[in-house]
């Protein structure tokens, strides 16, 4: 109908406010996601934190300060994704002993489990206990309310702090009830340009969308700011008269925990076969730069290429300083379209102090040539 309505917070009108109905031309919904904040005893007791937003770190940094003269500071983080990995790593460098409680196999779900391991590995060497496969069924709180534990199906784990850490979801309620078109993870439906399917004038961006993955050719939720911030360049555009376009994305991520540098492009063994594809995958321990300079760190590799075919599908990457943004050389290739024979050939820079001669990446997909290869003479 052209109209939202809209209620004045600020009025201090009884009942929430003032509401009245606020004509539209052209309408943009940015809603953003929430995070995910399972409805668990004692879940909103004092020291229990999310950190979906500024206002949250900020609520966070002053209850670590409130707890700074604290004997034995003890902080539980629950969820090990790129949230709760990063929170683990800012508690053990306060000073606290940290426990991360994690319900998969591994932490960091955007990798396969093998190279979530040596995430695990990693955070162990850094004092981070890391309890994998576990399930909180609920906090528990002291005499003066706060928080003072948190319980799972076998264990209570001590906490002066508590972070949650696990993922969000869309924030589409409103454009749900208005019947605008989801996608399977909830998140609005839109074209290329980030117009709303089957709406003229109604556009959507951000964490509240489902975009095209080029990979799979599914549409996925993925939250990330980079994503956001194109999205929203894209609709000022459209909105403003002129043309543009969001054609998809490859997933890529990086994250670290201290010095481990974690990231990802493409899919994961799971999502390949989640969508049909039939893949073949290689891993490869190398180094950040050529093996006699100073300061060579290793590096693991994984790489997903589409059986008889050879397209890429996916790479993984961990490992230390140097490690992280090799991802984007996949990033481009997965754009592309590559298969991991061509990207074989890359031109990629060298000099001792930044690579080998065999970037690790290029490592990856000669090995994934050759499982290809290998794959094709086996049928």
């Amino acid at each position: 109908g052209r109209r939202v309505r809209v209620r004045d917070v600020d009025s201090g009108a009884a009942a929430g406010g003032d509401e009245r109905w606020h004509g539209y031309d052209k309408l943009v919904i940015a809603t953003g996601a929430r995070p995910l904040r399972p409805p668990l005893p004692g879940i909103d007791a004092p020291g229990v934190h999310g950190v979906q937003t500024l206002d949250d770190g900020q609520a966070l940094l002053d209850t670590l300060g409130e707890l700074e003269r604290t004997e034995g500071r003890r902080a539980v983080v629950v969820g090990a994704g790129y949230i709760g990995v990063e929170m683990a790593e800012a508690l053990i460098r306060r000073g606290y002993a940290v426990t991360v409680l994690n319900r998969d196999e591994q932490p960091m779900p955007t990798l396969d489990p093998d190279m979530g391991a040596l995430v695990h590995e990693a955070m162990c060497g850094l004092g981070i206990e890391t309890v994998n496969g576990t399930t909180v069924t609920k906090i528990l709180t002291g005499e003066d309310g706060r928080v003072r534990a948190v319980a799972t199906e076998d264990e209570e784990y001590p906490a002066d702090v508590v972070v949650l850490g696990l993922g969000v979801r869309p924030e589409t309620e409103l454009a749900r009830a208005a019947g605008l078109p989801l996608g399977p993870s909830g998140g609005l439906l839109t074209d290329l340009s980030m117009r709303v399917r089957g709406y003229e004038d109604i556009w959507a961006g951000g964490d509240c969308v489902e975009v095209l993955d080029l990979v799979s050719g599914r549409t996925r939720h993925i939250a990330l700011g980079t994503h956001a911030n194109k999205h929203g360049q894209v609709i000022g555009a459209n909105v403003g008269g002129g043309y543009a376009t969001f054609p998809g994305v490859v997933g890529t991520a990086v994250s670290k925990v201290c010095d481990l540098e974690i990231a990802r492009t493409g899919l994961l063994e799971a999502q390949a076969t989640a969508v049909g594809l039939r893949y073949v995958s290689v891993t490869v321990e190398s180094t950040s730069r050529a093996g006699y300079y100073p300061g060579t760190r290793p590096m693991h590799v994984k790489m997903l290429a589409e059986r008889r075919t050879g397209r890429l599908l996916g790479v993984q990457i961990v490992g230390r300083e140097g490690a992280g943004k090799r991802v984007d050389i996949a990033a481009v290739a997965l754009t592309a379209g590559m298969t991991v024979e061509e990207m074989t050939a890359l031109d990629l820079g060298y000099a001792p102090p930044f690579s080998p001669v065999w970037d690790p990446v290029l490592v990856a997909a000669r090995k994934a040539t050759s499982a290809v290869a290998a794959d094709v003479r086996a049928r």
